[in-house]
């Protein structure tokens, strides 16, 4: 009886000792596993944030900045997400008014050739908003390619030219920005490349939408 009355104390006691430290436990240590989450889940967003980063430098740094696998349908969701456009407006206005170019086809080129990225540089070696080729900027006289005046002055001078090489026509002009003159002239037209076409399309598509905005 003696030894069934100890064991029993024992556990007793054992138990209330355990409870002691579980509740001792909670509030000496309240935040531990909330503050490890909130680490973790903090650590995930930062790499989320630099995986959306890595993916934005990605898409604004395409050679030709046309993606086949890409639809006119998205192109409207894309220039309403574009809100950065404004701030070259100025810019576009002033090349377009020395050049005689209309502004919404200014911007049009520049939407499909960087996505309004200042910065943009494609493995070619285009630079800018309007991806001017180290060459060809030289040869136009543009300073410094990643300066959005320079670039976009240069840009319109160029197509300018292009324009008055191929007697105003939109469509062969823009073949030639985007494949080069000599292509244009070898198949008299627009060559039969897909991504030049698809150029072509989308600064088309881009333009409609561009000449509602600009008065």
């Amino acid at each position: 009886m003696n030894n069934k009355f100890f064991i029993n104390s024992l556990s007793s006691n054992l138990n209330y000792w355990i409870s002691i430290f579980i509740v001792a436990g909670i509030f000496i240590f309240p935040g531990t596993t909330y503050n490890y989450t909130n680490h973790e889940a903090a650590g995930f967003t930062d790499n989320e944030n630099e995986i959306t980063a890595s993916t934005n430098n990605a898409i604004t740094q395409v050679p030709e900045t046309v993606k086949l696998q890409s639809t006119c349908t998205d192109i409207q969701d894309e220039l309403e997400n574009k809100k950065h456009a404004g701030p070259f407006d100025m810019l576009i206005f002033q090349a377009a008014n020395q050049y005689q170019v209309e502004p919404a086809l200014i911007k049009a080129i520049i939407m499909a050739e960087s996505g309004y990225n200042p910065k943009a540089l494609s493995k070619k070696g285009a630079q800018g908003l309007m991806q001017l080729m180290p060459r060809t900027a030289k040869w136009l006289g543009v300073a410094d390619s990643f300066n959005p005046e320079h670039n976009i002055n240069g840009g319109v001078k160029y197509f300018k030219q292009l324009l008055v090489r191929f007697n105003g026509d939109v469509e062969l002009a823009l073949a030639a920005y985007n494949a080069g003159s000599r292509y244009v002239r070898q198949y008299n037209g627009v060559p039969p490349f897909k991504a030049t076409k698809f150029y072509i399309a989308k600064v088309f598509k881009y333009y409609d939408i561009y000449k509602k905005q600009v008065t």
